[in-house]
């Protein structure tokens, strides 16, 4: 047993989602806290290989390409092969896979030592399991971030206080962005779900709430869509930016300096919470009690509305209403610019 002692997490729920991999932070937080002399290896989709990387108790992050392998297994079988050899390089005294999928115990198999993972009436997939030395029991009712806490602390054997949340980044890690003008706000409004989509024409009366109080607006994007989206935003003030493709780490700095955030459910959203910084997060098809954005400056806002939240992709909602989707006249611009004050300030 080595006292530098290292163990290799996999990235929860599903390799393909960035706010997934951020829920995992605090738990290797907790562990250090428990025991200083912890280390981490991380095996994580390589898209995301930013986010354990800023951990300062990550030692080694191994990526994997499972959204690019799954399409043409064959075509990449040496790269697969790689990634396996990396994973076999280590001796660790816990394998965690905090994902519960069949595909995340794959890789779990191929690490060397003794195994944890959650048990077949707490995972996702309960064939994952089998791939098991030790099983966890962790209620499916918790939200995602404490399933995980749950998971790292029964596995390693330590008590941590669920009360305090610390995502392990740090401020000083960060260069503040010396060309982005302060104070300044970031808006978040790329997501995947054509329902998870905060109507345009609450983000036109964002903007100006927020440049007529005296900020500069960030806006980064990740697709054409959300490019053009921005561009048409940065076209009601000079005071509105669009941000060059930028990097998970640059976008971190970012976001880890802004006076605050507004996003939707998304990745990026979870990130910023993870930042520390004052945001607020808009749910409305989707539910912020199992996998909202969480944070020491975070305002996960709920949709009061009677079918919200759907879990639908798109909005079938059929009453005629003033914005779309429908459930988002729910939570107006005004609302929304007055929870980020407060915790603005």
């Amino acid at each position: 047993i080595r006292r530098q002692r290292q163990m290799c997490i996999r990235d929860r729920i599903k390799t393909s989602s960035m706010g997934d991999v951020v829920h995992a932070l605090p738990a290797v937080t907790d562990a250090v806290m428990a025991n200083p002399t912890i280390s981490f290896d991380w095996v994580v989709e390589e898209s995301f290989k930013d986010i354990p990387e800023m951990h300062p108790s990550v030692d080694r992050v191994i990526p994997v390409a499972v959204r690019k392998w799954r399409k043409a297994p064959f075509k990449y079988l040496s790269d697969i092969r790689s990634s396996i050899k990396d994973i076999k390089k280590g001796k660790y005294d816990v394998v965690i896979d905090a994902q519960g999928l069949i595909k995340s115990a794959f890789f779990t198999h191929f690490a060397r030592g003794e195994k944890y993972g959650l048990s077949k009436t707490s995972a996702r997939e309960p064939l994952a399991s089998m791939a098991y030395d030790y099983k966890v029991d962790v209620p499916k009712g918790l939200h995602a971030i404490e399933r995980v806490r749950q998971l790292f602390a029964r596995s390693i054997g330590y008590e941590f206080n669920s009360d305090a949340l610390s995502y392990g980044l740090r401020k000083n890690d960060f260069i503040e962005p010396a060309l982005l003008t302060q104070p300044y706000v970031v808006f978040l409004h790329g997501t995947t779900w054509a329902s998870k989509h905060w109507p345009i024409e609450y983000w036109k009366e964002l903007v100006l709430k927020a440049t007529n109080k005296g900020f500069s607006i960030y806006l980064p994007w990740g697709t054409i869509a959300e490019q053009k989206r921005a561009e048409e935003l940065s076209r009601l003030s000079k005071d509105v930016h669009v941000l060059p493709r930028s990097s998970i780490k640059q976008l971190a700095g970012i976001l880890m300096h802004a006076r605050g955030v507004v996003g939707v459910d998304s990745g990026l959203s979870h990130l910023a919470a993870a930042c520390g910084t004052a945001v607020v997060t808009l749910y409305g098809s989707t539910s912020a009690i199992l996998t909202g954005t969480m944070g020491e400056k975070n305002t996960a806002l709920q949709a009061a509305f009677k079918c919200s939240p759907c879990l639908r992709k798109e909005c079938d909602y059929s009453i005629p209403t003033d914005v779309q989707p429908a459930c988002y006249q729910e939570l107006a611009p005004k609302a929304v610019w007055g929870q980020l004050e407060v915790l603005m300030k």
